[in-house]
């Protein structure tokens, strides 16, 4: 169904053409506002077809020369110059609506791609893993590709449900790529290796035969078993939040900072896992630096551990969409970074 603002534009041609015929036949000929029925043409090409442009073009014309008769102006140069200049600008009018129809059509076709690139690489997560339950959003800052640099993934392996959330540095189809080559890395690792800190070196070596220069992911990796806890291994990435079944949050810093994936193989160390309780009815949300670097018209970051309560809805596609509104209600507007939300809940909630 065709929005308000375009159902503005489309009659805004007609609109003008009328206006200019009465403010013609009320002024007489000497004054001269004849080819400004041109502007119905002009307006035409902004919405619709060639062919509706075309057939407002047409109408000018029958307008024009209606209105020349009745000032009698066809025996003068001004009535030819009105009639060529509604030509000229309706030819004009339907160049530009072609051009427009192929653009249009290029659009839809890259939006198309990136939509089915975005659900290969982010694909939908299971709502359910071992003993946990879990939801996902996801806000592209890239709103005409939908598409971004942030990743995520849960997989049940086992050696327990293994969870990863990351950011690329960068932004375009550079991201999108490393995204993939950290996800497909992630996606085989999980299922091979009986360690945690093996799945991360994987990622490491996958990416040191990818990036270039100093481009780097950070990432945190999780993995819960069925002994009620998780484990962490963060890369230089935004803490997640543990939110306990009391409503208390806190938020889960690394024991040390670690550089991001990418960088650790120059020379320095790997993070150490770190392992916290996760027990029923407890919750960890995972989340990129779009979240927690969201600002206020003040300038303010957004409050993640004191919007925890949102959470608290039954369920948890639901939790994470109050969220979502939430973080976006407050940046008042589109958000100028990507931003992941990932949920995972003891299923016992």
């Amino acid at each position: 169904m065709m929005n308000r603002p375009s159902r503005v534009l489309s009659a805004i041609p007609y609109a003008v053409m009328a206006i200019v015929a009465v403010v013609d036949v009320a002024a007489g000929s000497d004054a001269g506002f004849l080819p400004l029925i041109s502007l119905g043409p002009a307006f035409a090409g902004l919405v619709g077809g060639w062919r509706r442009t075309a057939w407002i073009g047409a109408l000018a014309l029958a307008l024009s020369l209606g209105l020349g008769l009745y000032d009698g102006l066809w025996a003068h140069r001004r009535g030819i110059t009105a009639l060529v200049s509604v030509t000229g600008v309706t030819v004009a009018g339907l160049v530009a609506a072609v051009m427009r129809q192929r653009r249009e059509a290029e659009l839809a076709s890259v939006r198309s791609i990136a939509e089915v690139a975005q659900r290969v690489l982010l694909r939908p997560v299971p709502r359910c893993a071992g003993s946990l339950r879990v939801a996902v959003s996801y806000t592209s800052a890239m709103a005409d590709a939908r598409i971004g640099g942030d990743l995520y993934e849960v997989v049940a392996t086992p050696y327990g449900v293994r969870t990863i959330v990351g950011d690329v540095q960068g932004k375009g189809l550079e991201a999108v790529e490393t995204a993939a080559v950290v996800l497909g890395a992630f996606r085989e690792a999980a299922y091979d290796e009986p360690e945690l800190t093996a799945v991360g070196e994987r990622l490491e070596h996958a990416l040191d035969r990818h990036l270039t220069a100093e481009k780097f992911v950070t990432a945190v990796l999780a993995e819960s078993t069925t002994e009620r806890s998780m484990t962490l291994l963060n890369y230089g990435h935004p803490a997640p939040l543990l939110v306990w079944q009391n409503g208390g949050a806190t938020f889960l810093a690394p024991p040390e900072r670690a550089l991001p994936l990418g960088l650790a193989l120059h020379g320095m160390k790997g993070p150490h896992p770190h392992t916290v309780d996760f027990a029923r009815g407890d919750q960890m949300l995972f989340y990129t630096d779009g979240v927690s670097e969201a600002r206020n018209t003040q300038g303010q970051f957004y409050p993640l551990d004191a919007r925890a309560a949102l959470l608290r809805e039954a369920d948890p596609e639901d939790a994470v969409e109050a969220l979502r509104k939430d973080l976006v209600t407050y940046a008042g507007g589109p958000l100028h970074d990507d931003a992941a939300m990932l949920l995972v809940r003891y299923r016992g909630n």
